[in-house]
C-alpha cells in the first residue's frame, strides 16, 4: 500500500518505510525529516505506566531508531527526544546532554511535548499513536520545531505556543514558518462521550465549532476534527494557508501501516517524527 498523495512522499528503502513532505523536501539542501511507517516497528522507550522496558526490548526500539536515521541519512546519535506527557511545554534545544548515544529520558526534557532549535545536527523527535506531530520550519530564520499534540495539548494550544516560542527566541516571522500535520486520529474516528465535547467547547468559545464538533445521530458520541483545530489556531497566529501542509492521513483507517492506540488499545506502538536542520 502506498500512502502518498499531493502533500507526502511514501518512501520504501532498504526495507525501511516513511513518509516526506514534499514541501520540507523543497529545502532538502537545509533540513532533513520522515515519518515512520509500518506498525512492524515500534519507537516506544518506555511503558506508558513509566516502567521501564526489558533491556532487549529497548535495545530492540533503539535500533529501530538507527535504522530509520541511517536510512535518511542522519545520525541517531544526534537525536534528542521530548519525554511527552501531554504538557503545553515547549523546550529550546541548545545542546546535546549525550555525546554518545540519543538524548533520550534526560530530565530536562521531563512533561515536554514540543521541541525548537536552531543548532545544526540536532534531531529532533516526538512519538504518537493517534495524537497529532507537527514538523515546523522556518527557512529565513533556520529555525525548527517538533510538537505532540494529542487532544489535551489541542485544548491547551500547544501550536500556538510553539510559534510564540519560535517568535521571541528567534524573531521568526509567522508568515515564513511552513507546518507539516502527520498521520493521526482524524474526525471520521476521533469520538469522544460529553464531557470530552464540552471541554472542547469551553476551551475553543473564539472558534466556530459548527464544522469541528458533530453530534452523532444514533448516540450520545461526538466526532472532533482537531486537526482542523490546530489549522485554525495555526492561521489565528499568521501562518499562511499555503504554508500549513496536512498529510491527509487518518492513523485508525490506515492502522495497518500507522501505530492507532484506538485500534491496538493496550498494547499499541508508537511511531516517530524526525527532523533536523543539516
Amino acid at each position: 500500500m502506498d500512502l502518498s498523495n499531493k502533500n507526502v512522499i511514501h518512501v520504501k528503502k532498504n526495507g525501511i518505510e516513511y513518509i516526506q513532505f514534499r514541501k520540507l523536501l523543497e529545502y532538502k539542501n537545509l533540513i532533513n525529516h520522515a515519518y515512520s511507517v509500518g506498525t512492524n516497528v515500534d519507537y516506544m522507550t518506555e511503558k506508558p505506566d513509566k516502567q521501564e522496558l526489558e533491556e532487549k526490548q529497548y535495545k530492540n526500539i533503539i535500533s529501530n531508531y538507527k535504522k530509520l536515521c541511517d536510512t535518511i541519512e542522519s545520525d541517531y546519535i544526534n537525536l534528542v527526544k521530548a519525554n511527552q506527557e501531554h504538557t503545553d511545554e515547549v523546550k529550546i534545544v541548545n545542546q546535546k546532554f549525550n555525546s554518545y548515544g540519543p538524548d533520550i529520558h534526560i530530565d530536562y526534557y521531563s512533561k515536554t511535548d514540543g521541541l525548537i532549535t536552531n543548532k545544526e545536527k540536532v534531531l529532533l523527535c516526538t512519538t504518537n499513536a493517534d495524537c497529532i506531530l507537527l514538523l515546523f520550519f522556518d527557512p529565513v530564520k533556520k529555525v525548527i520545531a517538533n510538537t505532540h499534540s494529542g487532544w489535551k495539548g489541542t485544548l491547551q494550544r500547544i501550536s500556538v505556543n510553539t510559534i510564540r516560542k519560535m517568535k521571541e527566541e528567534y524573531n521568526c516571522n509567522p508568515k515564513d514558518i511552513i507546518c507539516c500535520i502527520c498521520p493521526s486520529i482524524r474526525k471520521c474516528h476521533f469520538e469522544v462521550d460529553k464531557d470530552v465535547k464540552d471541554l472542547f467547547e469551553e476551551n475553543f468559545r473564539d472558534l466556530d465549532l459548527n464544522d469541528i464538533i458533530v453530534k452523532q445521530k444514533d448516540k450520545e458520541k461526538w466526532n472532533i476534527d482537531t486537526v482542523l483545530i490546530n489549522q485554525i489556531l495555526l492561521e489565528k497566529e499568521g501562518l499562511q494557508t499555503e504554508n500549513i501542509i496536512d498529510s491527509g492521513i487518518c492513523s485508525v483507517c490506515n492502522s495497518n501501516l500507522i501505530h492507532s492506540y484506538r485500534v491496538e488499545k493496550q498494547d499499541y506502538g508508537l511511531n516517530t517524527a524526525l527532523i533536523e536542520l543539516k
